[in-house]
């Protein structure tokens, strides 16, 4: 099916705006409970009493976390306050642009903190292949989760529109139209009762 052919949802351009905005705007509610709780946990962590021990690849890994999050804090928050000086200046759909973008960049900055605070708790606790091990694990995760699958699942879909949300609904729709009528027709045939020959 063409792109011109694809099933369109039934809203205006000024609704697709407002119902893109207010998606972003809950998922980056979700996201930065996350980031401003590691961040707060992380700027707490130098007057913890035992921070004197940490060597140096720990307090590299302790200021690549706090960074990280504080980027990723920043990033989320960016497109609320945005929002708020640009509110009714019409600039609705370059605001969901930079938001997209924003999110990307604090995902990032949350995956990097998310595994360098790890690694540091891990590399304290235990011996560098333990903290190396951390880092891998936690690198592919994240990376595979939030950035490698939904790249993948983009391209297949910029490959083959035809399975979008969308176009598979419409070829759903054809399909559940057709059992459906089969099943009327087998219905009447029920209803009307044995055949006589």
């Amino acid at each position: 099916m063409a792109n011109s052919e694809r099933p369109k949802r039934d809203e205006t351009e000024h609704e697709r705006l407002d119902r893109q905005l207010i998606e972003l705007l809950q998922g980056f509610r979700v996201a930065v409970t996350g980031v401003q709780v590691l961040f707060a946990f992380l700027l707490t962590v130098p007057y913890a009493a035992r921070f004197h021990e940490v060597d140096g690849v720990g307090k590299w890994l302790f200021y690549v976390a706090l960074f990280a999050a504080a980027l990723a804090s920043i990033c989320f928050i960016a497109p609320v306050i945005q929002h708020r000086i640009l509110f009714q200046a019409g600039q609705k759909a370059l605001l969901i642009r930079r938001a997209n973008r924003f999110g990307i960049v604090a995902a990032v900055g949350l995956a990097v903190s998310i595994t360098a605070s790890t690694t540091l708790i891990i590399e304290s606790l235990t011996n560098g292949w333990a903290a190396w091990a951390t880092v891998l694990v936690i690198g592919l995760l994240t990376s595979w989760v939030w950035f490698v699958q939904p790249v993948l699942t983009r391209r297949a879909a910029d490959r083959h529109p035809e399975r979008r949300d969308g176009e598979v609904a419409a070829g759903e729709r054809r399909t559940m139209r057709d059992a459906a009528e089969q099943e009327k027709a087998d219905d009447l045939d029920e209803a009307a009762g044995p055949r006589k020959n």
